[in-house]
């Protein structure tokens, strides 16, 4: 149904997919939608599609669009991430008046949102960079908010984004984050968990398929199991429904037809970015972001295989095989906690960074539905928050410690056994790595302090006093005291 003389409470600017299923889940549930996109084509074809599902104004200009919204004005942007955005922003700032507020719900690289939010207050408007997670059936059913800018936005916004956020128990899947790029840097971390946790499920399944000999129909079989106890996660389901489904061409497993390399559109590779920049060790999600380019690196690869580089010795699987399943599930569940509590971590220290006093329990309750990295356990998470909002790291919560006693073990023989197959398991590893470093009483980065001072005179401290030292290396070897 359209009305073009009835304002609307809500505007949509880019309806690809998308900003269509957007568009749509807002008119759904009672909110009269203005749509807007470069190619009227879409807008028309929108209209004639869905038009019966609630309130749609069209327009095929900026100035109309912007003319059929009640004030403040409301427009998000759902269009290609960089300089269409930017395009975008400039003509809605232009036609827009003061006080209006403009929202991205792309996937916005956070110091472009900052960026934009300066540039758009200057304007007189509010920006918004809001993280939208549940990809196309979370859009039109309901996705996972992560909003960021001014506060007041928040309270303009609020109700309206609630109207088609996911809920879980009654509550919103949908709050406000912080200030500037608070929203888009949480929606970034997300993603680099998702990335982690996608990859260390494909070493699970990968283990099971090559290690045990199992066909993907029956990994399904075990995937499903899994889903209903500690697991039970939206990617461990999809996991489920992928191995078990037959290319409808051959009838061969469909995952045996796929290409072997996966794609990426840049959230993880920015999220390990960051993690660097702000000297936050996000392993997992990092090796994560190296395995999906590493399968992509597909003239190497085949070099590799071609020039048959050196196995060594594979030794076959020598264990129970309903014993190695169970290792792979523990494993896995070990792993998948390592990916949270990394991603808490830099959440945190970006949020120390930038000022936006983000709270983890409000991102443990969003996530919870709607988002990719939905779980059961995040209902777990929460209460660890709950109960030391300070917590060093998330793994150090009593709760997931004891879980972790119960998982080491198998978690130590399914990276050891992944050697001794050959096969790659760089999430499942750097984790144990990772994790074997937090609880080591001496790490080797007191001989690279002192290697450091040797070559570059960067002094080291001392464990027996303070201050700061320096070892004459090319003299007499005498110590030196620099504060």
């Amino acid at each position: 149904m359209t009305d073009k003389n009835e304002l609307a409470q809500i505007g949509v600017v880019g309806l690809a997919v998308m900003g269509s299923n957007l568009a749509r889940n807002f008119a759904r549930n009672g909110n009269t939608v203005a749509v807007y996109n470069r190619s009227p084509e879409k807008t028309h074809a929108l209209i004639e599609a869905h038009g019966e599902e609630g309130n749609f104004v069209p327009s095929e200009t900026i100035e109309d669009f912007v003319a059929s919204l009640e004030r403040p004005r409301k427009a998000i942007i759902m269009v290609k991430a960089g300089k269409a955005t930017d395009a975008v922003i400039d003509q809605l700032a232009e036609a827009m008046d003061d006080g209006d507020i403009i929202i991205d719900g792309g996937n916005a690289l956070f110091t472009d949102t900052i960026r934009r939010e300066k540039d758009v207050a200057a304007r007189g408007k509010h920006f918004v960079g809001a993280g939208i997670s549940g990809g196309e059936e979370g859009a039109l059913n309901g996705p996972a908010i992560m909003p960021g800018g001014p506060k007041e936005s928040w309270e303009t916004l609020g109700p309206i984004l609630e109207s088609i956020a996911a809920n879980v128990d009654g509550t919103p899947c949908v709050t406000h984050i912080g200030a500037d790029g608070a929203g888009h840097f949480v929606k970034m971390v997300h993603n680099g968990i998702e990335y982690a946790d996608m990859q260390v499920i494909g070493e699970a399944y990968q283990l099971l398929r090559y290690g045990a000999g199992m066909e993907p129909a029956e990994i399904a079989e075990v995937f499903h199991e899994w889903n209903s106890g500690d697991l039970d996660s939206y990617l461990i389901e999809i996991t489920a429904e992928v191995l078990a489904q037959k290319d409808p061409e051959t009838g061969a497993p469909l995952v045996d037809i796929i290409v072997d390399a996966a794609g990426q559109k840049g959230t993880g590779r920015w999220t390990a970015i960051n993690g660097l920049e702000l000297g936050v060790p996000i392993t997992g999600i990092a090796e994560s972001v190296f395995a999906r380019a590493l399968s992509s690196s597909t003239a190497q690869r085949s070099a590799a295989q071609e020039g048959q580089l050196p196995a060594g010795t594979i030794k076959a699987l020598d264990v129970d095989k309903a014993e190695f399943i169970e290792d792979v599930r523990r494993a896995l569940y070990a792993a998948k906690l390592i990916a949270y509590s990394q991603g808490f971590d830099e959440i945190k220290a970006g949020s120390e960074e930038f000022g936006w006093d983000v709270d983890p329990r409000d991102l443990a309750t969003i996530w919870r539905g709607g988002c990719i990295i939905r779980a059961k356990f995040l209902d777990r998470i929460r209460a660890a928050y709950d109960n030391n909002a300070d917590l060093p790291a998330l793994i150090l919560d009593p709760y997931f410690k004891g879980e972790l006693e119960d998982l080491i073990d198998p978690w130590r023989r399914v990276v050891v056994a992944a050697t001794q197959l050959g096969l790659p398991a760089p999430v499942f590893a750097s984790s144990l790595s990772y994790y074997d470093s937090l609880r080591a009483e001496r790490l080797p980065a007191a001989l690279i302090q002192g290697q450091r001072d040797f070559f570059g005179a960067h002094t080291f401290k001392r464990t027996d006093k303070p201050g700061t030292f320096h070892i004459e290396w090319s003299g007499d070897r005498s110590l030196t005291q620099t504060d």
